[in-house]
């Protein structure tokens, strides 16, 4: 029997975890492997250099979910390699408890996962809420994205291919639609910011504000948050820049 995996970069206890586990169960059955902690900004880290562990635990409504002691990326990779008798028709990832738009796709851990499924030919998605303070808010992005799996399942999608779902942070009659947008244009104010532990010893925590971006370049996902749009950005795993190829030719003729 097909089944929906769920899995996020907060730990298997987050609550946009548990909103978006109780939305899609109204599409398909539902099976969750996250990680035991958060993996917050950890990119498509992958554990080869130690045993990765996976127990039994249960959600607060007592279903049982899965937890593993890796990354989010190998969260889908235990599932999609074995763990589970079947393969998942559908990898969905999130809620994360804030955007992931721009650059942030490179360092999320909610996105790594959903690529772990691309790369393996699972259609997948990750869906981040731009969460207003403690905002609480995660229905509307649950119900939409059940939605969205629901027509992933019926339509499928193309190879090397996830959807980046990002959903604006207000109430769900304040949402003006859903576009599809590009990447924009994030700006990161970080700063390494230096302590000395009690023995004089110096460390490090790389911190700053949080990110903004150009929420004036229409067409873009930082522009459609910002105008209260649901976006959906599709992501290929090729990173070749295919406009460079023909000027790198002339480059390397006499190297």
């Amino acid at each position: 029997m097909s089944y929906i995996l769920v899995t996020n970069d907060d730990g298997v206890d987050a609550p946009g975890l548990w909103a978006l586990k109780q939305a899609l169960e109204k599409v398909a059955k539902v099976r969750v492997i996250a990680p035991d902690r958060n993996w917050s900004a950890a990119g498509h880290a992958k554990t080869l250099h130690r045993p990765l562990r996976v127990t039994l635990t249960k959600l607060r409504d007592g279903s049982d979910a899965y937890k593993s002691d890796g990354a989010p990326s190998d969260c889908v990779a235990v599932a999609l390699l074995g763990y589970f008798t079947e393969r998942p028709s559908l990898v969905v990832s999130g809620i994360n408890p804030n955007a992931n738009v721009g650059k942030d796709i490179i360092y999320s851990g909610t996105v790594a996962a959903a690529m772990e499924a691309a790369l393996d030919g699972v259609p997948a998605i990750a869906v981040s809420l731009d969460m207003n303070g403690n905002s609480d808010n995660y229905a509307p992005a649950a119900e939409f994205t059940a939605r969205l799996a629901q027509r992933v399942l019926e339509r499928g999608m193309l190879p090397d291919t996830l959807l980046n779902v990002n959903v604006p942070d207000v109430p769900e009659n304040e949402i003006r639609g859903v576009t599809v947008a590009r990447a924009g244009k994030r700006i990161y104010y970080d700063e390494l910011i230096k302590r000395d532990d009690p023995y004089g010893r110096p460390y490090y925590w790389i911190g700053g504000e949080k990110p903004g971006g150009d929420r004036e370049l229409q067409g873009t996902d930082i522009w459609a948050l910002a105008n209260n749009l649901i976006s959906i950005t599709p992501v290929h795993i090729d990173l070749t820049n295919h406009a460079l190829i023909k000027e790198l030719q002339t480059w390397v003729k006499d190297l």
